[in-house]
């Protein structure tokens, strides 16, 4: 038995894994294929012929299939989706814009196209265009946010009453207790950006994987909410002065390589999810995806239990 994800993707689980500006490259994006998730390829980084080499590279680590995400408004040009759309890759996720020119050509190329989206207007625009499925987005995720926060619990709910495409329910999620929260509120699948950047494939310098597993279930600050981009990041001397002035200087992200591979926590701001209070150790990626698998049937075995024995 498969859901539409699966049958989408392809993948063995229906584990997405976040398309974080240069962490989600083939290192980590094949250890999550191996063991059985979704990898994916980022493209925000603007870095786009190390991009592709990256892509390219995915062959050659993993029989398995992955993904691409395309941040439109970050794409100068159609360089990456053109070469995508010869690429073989069959999977790609949108995002940070309208969907509506890149699905025709990604899907004329026979390429499943998911976007991500953290408002209900902005799910029905999408299926509207013509999209296979949406990443949604809740305020509880790191990285780039909406403003107007909606918690994955609201927003899945809310979108899933809206339209009737496979959902992948993102923010908040590090594990199978979420993941099974997630598909009882209407979910397919689950991404997870936090959880992957501080697993023991992941890229990132040990001090931020540090951070995060130290941080508490208030680690995090909502930063830049009346200017573009509103970002989740960690509580850092930095990040602090940020949100007390309200508004984040142009260069925050000028030396954002220097934290993200050097380990200086006050060079940049470091994005992560509400969920860093809930992760406590690095783990290799294929631990952590078997763990998460093994503690969803659990949930949902003892859930279908109740449900059989009508009971609570």
């Amino acid at each position: 038995m498969t859901n539409r994800f699966l049958a989408h993707s392809g993948a063995k689980y229906p584990i997405i894994q976040a398309p974080m500006g240069w962490i989600a490259r083939s290192q980590l994006a094949s250890a999550v294929c191996n063991a059985g998730g979704l990898g994916i390829i980022e493209t925000s980084s603007g870095e786009t012929d190390i991009c592709k080499a990256e892509i390219e590279k995915m062959f050659t680590l993993t029989d398995a299939p992955f993904g691409v995400n395309l941040p439109i408004l970050f794409l100068k040009d159609d360089a990456m989706l053109d070469f995508i759309c010869s690429s073989g890759v069959k999977f790609v996720t949108t995002s940070a814009g309208s969907p509506s020119k890149f699905v025709g050509p990604l899907k004329e190329a026979g390429i499943t196209v998911y976007h991500a989206v953290p408002t209900v207007e902005a799910a029905i625009r999408c299926v509207e265009a013509g999209i296979d499925g949406l990443v949604v987005e809740g305020g509880e995720g790191g990285g780039f946010k909406n403003p107007e926060e909606v918690s994955t619990l609201v927003l899945l709910q809310a979108v899933r009453a809206a339209v009737d495409v496979p959902l992948v329910a993102a923010g908040g999620i590090c594990d199978g207790r979420g993941m099974a929260a997630a598909f009882a509120l209407g979910a397919e699948a689950v991404q997870m950006g936090t959880r992957f950047v501080s697993s023991a494939e992941s890229p990132v310098h040990d001090n931020y994987k540090s951070a995060i597993i130290d941080a508490p279930t208030t680690g995090t600050y909502v930063l830049n909410k009346k200017a573009s981009p509103c970002i989740r990041a960690l509580k850092t001397d930095r990040t602090h002065q940020i949100y007390e002035d309200g508004l984040m200087p142009p260069d925050t992200f000028k030396n954002i390589l220097d934290l993200y591979f050097g380990g200086d926590m006050e060079a940049s701001v470091g994005l992560a999810g509400q969920t860093s209070g809930l992760i406590s150790e690095i783990k290799p990626v294929a631990d952590i995806i078997e763990t998460m698998v093994t503690e969803f049937h659990d949930i949902t075995g003892h859930m279908g239990r109740m449900a059989t024995a009508q009971s609570f």
